[in-house]
């Protein structure tokens, strides 16, 4: 009979090759003992233990696990040390305001500023800081996005410098290598009738201080990620201080996520400002020394004034100050740009309304909800945070002709020019709009900018009320006045039926009047109470089809 195939192969083998493999084995961990002496590598003694002979045993072995319990204690309270000191240097890095584990103790004045501040909106807080900048700074560096200059200039903020005395008021292009260079120049060409403007790109790749690497080789910056603009800058501000004769401090200020951070990063060639994608990072003013002569100041953002337009409101509202809608802020920016270059730059369909982008532009991107249907919100959500953020291309047309805004005239631009080598900027600018790798302009999207951005300088214009409880105190007040006239209606109308009715009418009516007010206090006893008087009324004799 023919012997059935096993299903596993037979482990057997002749006794030559078991023997062969064994011999193998033993010279193998010889060789391994072997270099383990020359080493001098022992292996770790096993702990006998306390003997029994030994006296007072029980009273050692106690003292053993005393000990040892001891050093587990020790070992989970250094863990929640690091944790705590790992999660106050994380928050510190979101936040400048946070402090560090190692900084002295605060004093009584300080708590208590703290604890006046906190209680004050972030708004409010925004506002104090900036005129504290304008305040302190001789010369006032306003940075815009080259994508869109006009919708980064403020004309409240740029007002209340001129009104501030001898201060100067610079232009800096900051994100030039996101727009293409005929409009870089054209741009260039028409701010600089205005004010002194300096063609800037902040470094994308700086080292912290806080955070020690190790690195072997110093790899070339590339020409992406490398500071253009930083010279012409210096020379500028360093020229200004030699004709003042003293040493100065410069603000720089703006509509969040133009960069502000990043430019005093540049300049200072290391990162000591936090930046970040998130809108509104800097929350208060802080001084970067640049040499002995130039002190620089940060400052936070702008506030925006609600009476702008739905684009400037979408392009320069921090969610953390302000309620942003993604779907809403999307939209609006949508209905701003090129649609043509829109689906050419995200690969989707021609589409007709913002609605069908974002479906078409969720499955483009993977974005699905529970059940596989495009996921809406967070496709607008991405396209919001992507028009904002600092790697999007898109480019605005600079007005056909120049005319001077209503808080400018021919004196004031002649002595904010006043102290600067007009002529040596205007080099370094062409050298700087040279060095810059621009985009082509098919590859780019036109959008229409919205003019200039108005924005909120007084306290004295900010509501305290956040806008979420702005909101939900409106929609309250609104319920209760539409409650109270829909009563109203009742009662009148009311008053006009009892008129006809008879008493036994009037009290039939009163009945289900009743059993309603009932109803909105204990439903499920009402709900008994109906069906059982539902019951009772039933007529046998009538016929119910």
């Amino acid at each position: 009979m023919k012997r059935p195939k096993l299903k596993k192969a037979s482990k057997r083998m002749t006794c030559h090759k078991r023997y062969k493999i064994q011999k193998k084995v033993r010279e193998h961990h010889r060789k391994l003992r072997k270099e383990a002496k020359k080493r001098g590598r022992k292996k770790p003694r096993k702990d006998p233990g306390v003997p029994n002979s030994a006296p007072f045993k029980e009273a050692l072995l106690r003292e053993a696990e005393l000990r040892k319990q001891q050093l587990e204690e020790l070992k989970q309270q250094q863990k929640l040390e690091r944790q705590k000191e790992q999660n106050k240097k994380r928050k510190l890095e979101t936040d400048p305001d946070v402090e560090l584990s190692n900084t002295e103790p605060e004093s009584g004045q300080r708590k208590a500023k703290k604890a006046k501040t906190s209680k004050q909106s972030p708004k409010m807080l925004h506002c104090q800081e900036l005129k504290k900048v304008i305040e302190a700074s001789d010369v006032v560096l306003e940075v815009l996005d080259a994508r869109d200059p006009l919708g980064c200039r403020c004309p409240q903020v740029e007002e209340a410098i001129i009104r501030g005395g001898q201060k100067k008021l610079v232009l800096v292009l900051n994100k030039s290598d996101l727009v293409p260079k005929e409009n870089l120049e054209n741009w260039l060409s028409y701010l600089k009738k205005e004010l002194p403007t300096v063609v800037f790109k902040a470094s994308t790749q700086l080292k912290d201080k806080r955070k020690r690497i190790k690195v072997k080789k110093k790899a070339a910056p590339s020409k992406s990620e490398a500071c253009v603009g930083k010279e012409g800058l210096w020379k500028l501000l360093e020229g200004f201080q030699k004709t003042s004769g003293k040493a100065i401090h410069v603000g720089v200020i703006g509509f969040p996520n133009v960069g502000k951070s990043s430019v005093i990063n540049s300049l200072k060639q290391e990162q000591i400002c936090s930046v970040g994608v998130s809108m509104g990072l800097t929350r208060c003013m802080q001084l970067v020394p640049l040499d002995k002569q130039i002190t620089i100041i940060d400052s936070p953002c702008f506030i925006v004034s609600p009476l702008n337009s739905a684009p400037a409101l979408a392009l320069r509202s921090p969610a953390s100050i302000e309620e942003v809608k993604p779907l809403e802020a999307a939209s609006a920016i949508l209905s701003q740009a090129d649609a043509q270059q829109v689906v050419l730059k995200f690969t989707v369909p021609v589409f007709t309304n913002s609605l069908e982008f974002f479906t078409s532009f969720a499955q483009r991107r993977g974005l699905h909800q529970k059940g596989g249907s495009p996921n809406v919100e967070r496709a607008a959500r991405v396209l919001w945070s992507e028009w904002t953020g600092a790697f999007l291309v898109y480019y605005c047309h600079p007005p056909a002709s120049w005319t001077p805004p209503p808080h400018f005239n021919e004196s004031i631009v002649t002595d904010m020019k006043w102290g600067f080598d007009l002529e040596e900027l205007e080099k370094n600018n062409a050298h700087s709009i040279q060095a810059i790798k621009s985009p082509h302009l098919a590859s780019s999207i036109l959008f229409q900018s919205s003019g200039l951005t108005n924005g909120v300088i007084d306290e004295q214009d900010i509501s305290e009320e956040l806008p979420k409880q702005k909101k939900q105190t409106q929609e309250q007040e609104e319920s209760y006045e539409d409650v109270k006239t829909d009563q109203g209606i009742v009662d009148e109308e009311g008053d006009d039926e009892s008129l006809d009715m008879s008493p036994a009418e009037e009290a039939c009516e009163a009945l289900p009047e009743k059993s309603q007010a009932d109803k909105q206090s204990a439903p499920s006893f009402v709900l008994d109470k109906m069906t059982e008087e539902e019951d009772d009324a039933y007529d046998f004799s009538t016929d119910y089809v």
